[in-house]
């Protein structure tokens, strides 16, 4: 029996739904942590939450992110000889966001699986 098998159709669903299709709250969340680049964000995300996002796809919520507010760039010279990075980092409206997120799913969670042990 494949993994598709054992899991279904509607899990798999359900994984692309809170993860890819919510990626903001991934990026916001590392950057709790501290500023972070582009790629450095995509290997974090699929090491520590098992998923690879497209990379474009980072690209562009981070700058949707920016456009609202939710977080900072700034470019940051190396002095390795590398080429500069831009690096983001989460603003208080960025938190304020993850907050509100949180209540939101937990609430979520409590209505859909109060009859669920």
């Amino acid at each position: 029996m494949n993994e598709e098998t054992k899991t279904g159709k509607a899990l798999k669903r359900l994984h692309k739904k809170t993860t890819k299709e919510v990626l903001w709250l991934y990026i916001l969340r590392l950057l709790q942590e501290g500023p972070r680049y582009g790629y450095e964000l995509a290997r974090e995300i699929k090491e520590r939450f098992n998923f690879s996002p497209a990379r474009v796809s980072s690209y562009v919520i981070l700058y949707k992110l920016e456009r609202d507010g939710l977080v900072l760039s700034k470019v940051k010279g190396s002095f390795t000889g590398r080429p500069d990075r831009k690096y983001y980092e989460i603003t208080e409206k960025g938190e304020e966001q993850m907050k509100l997120a949180k209540d939101y799913l937990k609430g979520l969670m409590q209505k859909v699986f109060d009859k669920t042990e």
